[in-house]
């Protein structure tokens, strides 16, 4: 058996050995209880349930920033993921075709929250603007109700319930801070209206990857037209690449905005074909890294809002 020397008692050190011996400790810090897993489909989500649930939850996104939510193929980390979370939440009207499988092979046992749970969802492809793009969509309804920050009052709503279910001893603390983050979203709300009240009418019309600004464009009065309606997947067909093309030679559309998660391959087509300006990059169904310009969800929609508007004027 090895020898183990006597701890010497702590009664014998020296001032100055106990002074010399703190000293060279590491400062004691009490240890915080991780909070419980949760998951949202996607970064946006996430974001939102960050900014409600606190410190009390570990929140992952399926689906990361800069990714594209339409092409995701769950993995098995996602299903071990989601068999350990006590709450998943996804926004729900059809974007999300894979969670409710995802759920039942994971054996997924939680608080599931669909974040648009009450709100009333606009047609796919009914919105301004959208009457001379492509018809591609994701089904009946337009999944993207993020893009109006007056609809993120039901997300916050919907999640808050779901994490009072998942955690009820903090539920007024999930309450206070979600009022405190309605009132941010209120001021930006306004923000943006201000930001598309000061364009001319006539020149809030613009083009991008997909159509993923229905609800932007309903609620801030702008046109979109997206070259690949609503879903990534779909391309336009050469009739309507050829209106499109018409339309910005004759001006009526302004300028081109790039998605961060798809490829500008037909928008630059576009713009080499008719010298259309290119107006920046626009984030609809992620947002950007931590370093990005859209980080966060109202980092999102301001980041849109200032790229819009100066594009137009």
């Amino acid at each position: 058996m090895a020898h183990h020397d006597t701890p010497r008692p702590i009664r014998s050190l020296t001032r100055r050995t106990a002074l010399a011996t703190a000293l060279s400790l590491p400062a004691f810090r009490p240890a915080q209880a991780a909070g419980f897993p949760a998951l949202a489909s996607f970064s946006i989500l996430a974001d939102m349930l960050r900014q409600i649930a606190g410190d009390a939850a570990e929140i992952t996104a399926l689906v990361g920033p800069d990714q594209d939510l339409h092409g995701f193929t769950p993995r098995p980390s996602d299903l071990l993921r989601l068999r350990q979370a006590r709450l998943m939440v996804i926004n729900g009207l059809g974007l999300e075709s894979w969670a409710e499988s995802l759920a039942q092979s994971a054996g997924f046992s939680g608080v599931a929250v669909v974040a648009t749970r009450g709100l009333a969802a606009l047609p796919s492809g009914q919105h301004k603007g959208s009457d001379t793009g492509p018809s591609h969509a994701h089904g009946a309804v337009d999944p993207h109700a993020w893009q109006d920050v007056g609809n993120a009052r039901a997300y916050i709503a919907n999640m808050t319930a779901g994490l009072a279910r998942a955690e009820p001893s903090r539920e007024g603390e999930f309450r206070q801070r979600a009022a405190a983050y309605q009132q941010r979203l209120d001021a930006l709300d306004v923000d943006i209206r201000a930001m598309m009240a000061a364009i001319p009418r006539a020149r809030r019309r613009i083009l991008t990857t997909h159509d993923a600004f229905g609800y932007f464009a309903d609620a801030y009065d702008v046109d979109f037209i997206g070259v690949q309606g609503t879903s990534l997947t779909a391309e336009p067909s050469p009739r309507e690449m050829a209106r499109l093309i018409s339309q910005i030679r004759t001006g009526s559309i302004r300028a081109l905005f790039f998605e961060n998660m798809s490829a500008p391959t037909l928008l630059r087509q576009i713009a080499s074909e008719t010298g259309a300006r290119i107006g920046g990059t626009l984030y609809a169904d992620a947002l950007s890294g931590p370093s990005g310009p859209a980080s966060t969800y109202i980092d999102m929609m301001r980041h849109n809002a200032r790229t819009i508007a100066e594009a137009l004027r």
